[in-house]
C-alpha cells in the first residue's frame, strides 16, 4: 500500500511507533550488554570470585567445549525433546479438560477441590512415587512436565471459558442453540486470547517441569549438567547450561509470540 493513501497525521504516528519500538528493543540490548560487560570487568579485576560466579568469558569457553565435545547438542537435545512433549500434552489436556469442565457445571464443583490441591501442591514431592510408576528415564521426566503444567493450562482457560459474556450466550439459547453450539461458535473463538495467554505461561511451566524431573532421575540433558556441575564444583559448566536452557525458553516463547502475531493478523 502507498504512503499516499494515509493521512500525514497517520503516517506520523506509524513513524512514532515503529521508533518507540526500536527504542525498547535497542535499550533490551544495551542493558544486557552493559550487565555482561559489569560482570566480566568484575571478574578481570578480581573484585568477584570467578570460581563461585563464573564471568561471561568462562563461560563462552565452556560453552565451545561442549559443543565441540559433541555433548551440548546432545544434552540439548533431550531437554528439548521432554520439554516439548510435556508443553504440547499439558496444553493439549489442559485445554480438553477445561471444556469439559465449562460444559458440565456439576462435574466442575466436584472436582474443583481437587485441582486447587493439586496446583498448590509442591510437584517434586511426588518425584519418588513418579520414578516407580514411570521408571528413571524421559517418561517420568515428560510426566513431570505435564503434572507441572496441566493444572495451570485447566484454571487458565476454564476462566476464559467461564469469562464469556453471558448476554451473548443467552442470545444464542434464544436462537435454540444448544451448548456444544454455543461452545464451538461463542466460546471456544472468544477465548482465543486466553489460549495464546496459556501457551506463553505453559511454556515456563513445560521448562520448569522438565527440568525438575532431570534434577531428579536424568542421566542426560541441561538439568543434568546443572546437577552435575553442582556436584563436582565446576560451576563455569552450571553457568553455561543455565544460559543456554535461558536462550531455549526464551526461543520457545518467541515462537509462540509468533504464533499469536499469525493469528491475530488471520483474525483481521
Amino acid at each position: 500500500m502507498k504512503n499516499n493513501e494515509f493521512s500525514k497525521e497517520h503516517l506520523l504516528y506509524i513513524k512514532k511507533i515503529k521508533r518507540n519500538n526500536a527504542f525498547i528493543v535497542i535499550s533490551r540490548f544495551l542493558i544486557l550488554i552493559f550487565i555482561i560487560g559489569i560482570w566480566e570487568f568484575l571478574a578481570r579485576i578480581n573484585a568477584i570470585d570467578t570460581f563461585i560466579s563464573s564471568s561471561p568469558s568462562r563461560i563462552i569457553k565452556t560453552i565451545k567445549k561442549l559443543f565441540i565435545e559433541d555433548r551440548l547438542t546432545y544434552h540439548i537435545s533431550i531437554t528439548l525433546y521432554e520439554t516439548i512433549v510435556g508443553f504440547l500434552l499439558s496444553s493439549f489436556f489442559g485445554y480438553i479438560i477445561a471444556l469439559l469442565l465449562w460444559l458440565s457445571k456439576k462435574l466442575r464443583l466436584i472436582l474443583e477441590p481437587y485441582i486447587v490441591v493439586l496446583n498448590s501442591l509442591p510437584k517434586i514431592a511426588l518425584g519418588p512415587i513418579i520414578i516407580v510408576w514411570f521408571g528413571s528415564g524421559s517418561k517420568s521426566i515428560i510426566f513431570m512436565a505435564v503434572l507441572v503444567g496441566i493444572i495451570v493450562a485447566i484454571i487458565t482457560m476454564l476462566n476464559g471459558f467461564l469469562a464469556t459474556e453471558k448476554e451473548k450466550i443467552l442470545l444464542l439459547e434464544s436462537m435454540g442453540a444448544n451448548n456444544f453450539q454455543i461452545m464451538t461458535k461463542l466460546v471456544i473463538p472468544g477465548s482465543v486470547p486466553t489460549l495464546i495467554s496459556m501457551l506463553k505461561i505453559n511454556v515456563g511451566m513445560a521448562w520448569i517441569g522438565s527440568i525438575m524431573g532431570e534434577y531428579l532421575v536424568s542421566k542426560a540433558g541441561l538439568g543434568y549438567l546443572i546437577v552435575y556441575g553442582g556436584q563436582v564444583f565446576k560451576l563455569d559448566l552450571v553457568m553455561a547450561s543455565t544460559i543456554v536452557l535461558c536462550i531455549l525458553a526464551g526461543a520457545m516463547y518467541a515462537i509462540v509470540s509468533l504464533l499469536e502475531k499469525i493469528i491475530v493478523k488471520y483474525k483481521n
